[in-house]
C-alpha cells in the first residue's frame, strides 16, 4: 500500500474507529488474572491513541507530501537518484570524494543529461498543442556527477506549428522535506502557468520541477559541499545545461522559484550566478544560511564559505547583482525565518538588483499561501525573463 494516497488514510481511519469500539466491547471481557488483564487494557488504550496519531501522521504527509514511499521514510535515498559526489577540489588541487554507488564520475559524463521516464499522463498528445505536456525525466549532471528527478512543463506554444522553441525557462523548487509531485498535484504549477497564459498575463515558459534535496534525506540547502555532493554546481550548471542541450530552450534566460528553503536556494542561484539566472521568486524563503541536524558540515569547517553562501551577507558586502528578486512573505510568518529575515534582507537591497514585495496580511507557511502567491509570481517572472 503506497504511503500517499486514498488507501492508506481510509484504512487508518477505520482502524482509528475500530479499535474504540472494540476497546469497549472487550474491556469487560478480558481473561486471566489482574495482572494480565491490566496489561491487556494498557494494549487496548495504546493501540486506540496509535492508530489516531498515525492517523494524522498520515494525512499531514499526504497534504504536504514530505514522504512518497516508504523506503524515504525509512531514509533510504530514491533508487536511481544520486550516481556519485564529485571531490571538492581546494587551492591545492587535492580531494576525496565521495559515492554513494561506488560510479566515478568520468564514467558517469558518458550517460545523457536527460533521461525520459514514465509518462505521467498529465495531457494526451491530442492536448499538447492547447495544454502543455508534463514529462518525468531524470536529469544527470556531467559536472557534478549528480543525478536528480524533475517534472519537466513544455507550454503548449511548444508544440505549434512555426512556433520557436526558445523559450525561457524556470527552476522551480519544493521545501524541505517535500516531493517534486507536489509542485504538479498540489501546487499546480502547470496549471497555474497555463490559466497565465490563457489569459495573456504571462508569456510561454518551460518549468523544471525538483527538490533541492537532491542527495536525500540530507538538505544541502543547494551548496557546495567540501568533499560532498556538489549540489550548487547540479542546480547552477548541469540542469540549465542539460534542459538547454534537450528542449532548446533560451540560452542564458534562466529564473528560479521556490517555497522556504527552495525560495533560499531560488534566492541563492541568482544571486552567485547571475550569468544564468536573471531573475528568482522566493515564496516564504529565508535570506541566510543555517545548519541543523538535517544538513550536516556544509562549509567543511570554513567561515569564508559560510558567508559567500549566505544571501544576506552577499548583499551587504558584496556588489549587487543585476538581477531581479520577488520576495513574499506573510506578516503572521514571525521567527529567524520568518517576516523579520525578510525585511533585515530588503533593508540592503541596492542597485542594480531590482527587489519586489509581496507582504500578506493574513497566511501561514503552507500551500494554500504559497498557491494564492503563483499568478502574480508567474506573470513576474515572465515580465523578467523576456525584458531585455
Amino acid at each position: 500500500m503506497s504511503l500517499l494516497g486514498t488507501p492508506l488514510l481510509v484504512f487508518l481511519g477505520v482502524l482509528a474507529v475500530a479499535l474504540p469500539v472494540l476497546t469497549y466491547l472487550l474491556w469487560g471481557r478480558v481473561p486471566g488474572a489482574a495482572p494480565l488483564r491490566v496489561a491487556a487494557r494498557a494494549a487496548l488504550i495504546v493501540s486506540c491513541q496509535l492508530s489516531a496519531v498515525l492517523l494524522v501522521a498520515a494525512a499531514v504527509n499526504d497534504y504536504g507530501y514530505f514522504y512518497t514511499s516508504w523506503a524515504e521514510l525509512a531514509g533510504e535515498a530514491p533508487p536511481g537518484q544520486v550516481v556519485a559526489a564529485t571531490p571538492y577540489l581546494g587551492a591545492a588541487g587535492h580531494g576525496e570524494g565521495v559515492s554513494t554507488t561506488g560510479a566515478f564520475p568520468a564514467f558517469s559524463r558518458l550517460l545523457p543529461p536527460v533521461t525520459v521516464l514514465a509518462d505521467p499522463h498529465w495531457s494526451t498528445p491530442a492536448q499538447w498543442s492547447s495544454r502543455g505536456r508534463l514529462e518525468s525525466v531524470s536529469i544527470h549532471g556531467a559536472r557534478s556527477g549528480l543525478r536528480g528527478h524533475a517534472y519537466v512543463y513544455l507550454p503548449p506554444q511548444y508544440f505549434r506549428p512555426r512556433v520557436s522553441h526558445a523559450f525561457p525557462a524556470v527552476e522551480v523548487f519544493t521545501g524541505y522535506p517535500s516531493s517534486d509531485r507536489a509542485l504538479v498535484w498540489r501546487m499546480n504549477y502547470p496549471g497555474q502557468l497555463l490559466a497565465q497564459l490563457q489569459r495573456h498575463r504571462a508569456q510561454p515558459m518551460v518549468l523544471v520541477m525538483m527538490v533541492p534535496s537532491v542527495v536525500a534525506p540530507r538538505d544541502t540547502e543547494c551548496t557546495d559541499v567540501p568533499h560532498g555532493p556538489q549540489v550548487q554546481t547540479y542546480f547552477a550548471q548541469d540542469v540549465t545545461t542539460a534542459i538547454d542541450v534537450t528542449y532548446h530552450v533560451r540560452p542564458l534566460s534562466w529564473g528560479a522559484i521556490g517555497d522556504s528553503t527552495g525560495g533560499f536556494c531560488a534566492t541563492k542561484l541568482v544571486m552567485r550566478h547571475s550569468d544564468v539566472f536573471r531573475s528568482a521568486v522566493s515564496l516564504s524563503g529565508y535570506y541566510h544560511t543555517i545548519m541543523d541536524s538535517t544538513t550536516g558540515s556544509l562549509w567543511g569547517g570554513s567561515r569564508v564559505l559560510q558567508m559567500l553562501d549566505d544571501p544576506t551577507w552577499r548583499i551587504t558586502h558584496l556588489p549587487a547583482p543585476p538581477v531581479s528578486l520577488l520576495m513574499t512573505i506573510s506578516s503572521a510568518e514571525h521567527g529567524s525565518l520568518g517576516i523579520y529575515d525578510t525585511r533585515r534582507f530588503l533593508g540592503h537591497v541596492r542597485p542594480p538588483m531590482q527587489v519586489s514585495t509581496m507582504v500578506l496580511a493574513r497566511g501561514g507557511h503552507n500551500f494554500a499561501t504559497w498557491s494564492g502567491e503563483l499568478p502574480a509570481s508567474m506573470q513576474f517572472l515572465s515580465h523578467y525573463l523576456y525584458a531585455g
